[in-house]
């Protein structure tokens, strides 16, 4: 049981200014594993006016020595990786084995990487007469969601503590336990008081008013479309900067010369990761209509090898969704998929044989899914695939282009040329080539209803930076 009564604010653990509290869930028991504080506006303005006052001086440090911070932050992290590995599986429900490379992994990775980038960036430039430099926007509130939840909070506050900026973070309240733990890593690397403040709570009371305070000079948002658009409304009233990584419906093209077992198999695997709680997963897969029944065939075979089960067991390939209003979510496109008709391949939306307590779904594939109806157009976040047809590849670009988001995709052939060709025409920001991996030093983030701006790499840490040019009076020439 981890109970948290206190948040952190101008480098203290204080308590809030009302006594409420919210319950954290185990995914996988349904039981009680913690509290947090249910903060309101009085918190979030003493976080705000602490990390306004620590922005001139962190500002003004040396990019090499705020990379020193950020390296201890990074061996901190490394130091308590088990613990963090237990609390994130217990708060999402992610295979233990899997949650120590990705739920950890992955923001281990990302406070090295801004380590080593804050002290090698190029902060300044000579433009013939001008020196244009790359400043800090201020102070960044960070708001994070719950399916990789230290993974998004390192991917928003690793750049804007390089790039000089100061952060209040408000971690998602269904699985916040591990943002303690990197405030208390925070903390203990010694970083400056009001230069990383934590608040925690509801979105519309704690979100709301980070958003609209007139001290917040940027916010970076992780979650769903619906509440970007709340987010961008609220801050259009101050003009703030706004970054916003939405949702997805992304597509996995199987073009007609692919390997068929190699790209099903790997779809499969993008679209059930982290039980379909994951924004870019590949959730429609697009094969020609004459190798259909192939397609359908390798996809249930890849289904079958998801054992779904305890989390903190070793068999279990797919846990639990994270909280019971998402299993209920999943649950209700399950039951829809099956109202239009549509070819159930594997699944359903009955519980798990044998598992009486947790948030578990059962893997469903979805086959002959009409490309306009409600789960190959609207997001389920959850494990659930839909098979769609096309007579040719023109039809298959129109199909996989046809949603409001354009977040992440997939094409498949039999050679690296024709896919990418196909990826080209794909209106999204980022297309896996025959199961290219993912690169953290690559940008990531969505055009039309998946958002704007981008993460990771060096693209992160420009996102967390305004430009400033000074002119000088050109030399004389003699």
């Amino acid at each position: 049981m981890q109970n948290r009564d206190t948040v952190y604010i101008d480098g203290q653990w204080v308590t809030p200014a009302n006594n409420k509290s919210i319950e954290v869930i185990s995914a996988s028991t349904e039981e009680v594993m913690g509290h947090i504080p249910e903060c309101g506006e009085a918190d979030v303005a003493a976080a705000v006016a602490a990390a306004r006052a620590a922005l001139d001086s962190w500002s003004r440090t040396p990019p090499a020595k705020r990379g020193e911070y950020l390296q201890k932050i990074h061996e901190g992290l490394k130091a308590r990786s088990e613990e963090l590995t237990r609390t994130i599986t217990g708060e999402v429900g992610m295979p233990l084995k899997m949650s120590v490379r990705i739920q950890v992994g992955l923001p281990i990775s990302h406070f090295g990487v801004y380590a080593k980038m804050a002290g090698e960036f190029q902060f300044e430039e000579r433009i013939g007469n001008s020196l244009v430099l790359r400043e800090p926007v201020g102070v960044v509130a960070c708001i994070t969601p719950w399916n990789y939840p230290l993974h998004q909070i390192g991917a928003k506050v690793a750049p804007a503590l390089a790039a000089g900026c100061t952060v209040v973070l408000k971690p998602s309240e269904v699985a916040p336990l591990n943002a303690f733990i990197l405030a208390e890593i925070i903390a203990a690397a010694g970083v400056p008081a009001g230069v990383f403040n934590l608040v925690t709570g509801y979105g519309p009371v704690v979100g709301e008013a980070l958003v609209t305070h007139p001290d917040v000079d940027m916010v970076s948002f992780t979650g769903s479309t619906r509440t970007g658009k709340r987010i961008g409304e609220l801050a259009a009233q101050t003009v703030k900067r706004v970054s916003l990584e939405l949702g997805g419906k992304s597509a996995a093209i199987i073009l007609d010369d692919a390997d068929f077992p190699a790209a099903v198999k790997s779809i499969v695997n993008a679209c059930f990761l982290n039980s379909g709680q994951t924004c870019n997963a590949l959730g429609r897969m697009l094969v020609p209509e004459s190798r259909y029944a192939e397609a359908a065939k390798l996809a249930v075979e890849a289904a079958q090898s998801f054992t779904v089960g305890d989390p903190f067991a070793d068999v279990a390939k797919l846990g639990p969704v994270a909280s019971g209003m998402q299993r209920d979510i999943v649950v209700n496109y399950i039951k829809s998929g099956q109202a239009d008709g549509f070819e159930l391949l594997s699944g359903g939306p009955e519980k798990p044989e044998g598992l009486a307590k947790g948030y578990y779904v059962k893997p469903t594939i979805f086959g002959r899914v009409k490309s306009d109806s409600r789960i190959a157009q609207e997001e389920i976040f959850g494990p659930v695939l839909a098979l769609i047809t096309y007579k040719d590849e023109d039809e298959a670009v129109k199909i996989a282009n046809g949603t409001l988001y354009g977040l992440a995709a997939a094409v498949w052939a039999s050679s690296d040329a024709r896919a990418a060709a196909v990826a080209r025409r794909l209106n999204v920001a980022q297309v896996e080539v025959n199961g290219g991996p993912f690169n953290i030093l690559a940008p990531f983030g969505g055009c039309k209803q998946s958002g704007n701006g981008r993460e990771l790499g060096k693209y992160g840490l420009e996102e967390y930076l305004e430009y400033k040019s000074l002119q000088f009076k050109p030399a004389k020439v003699s």
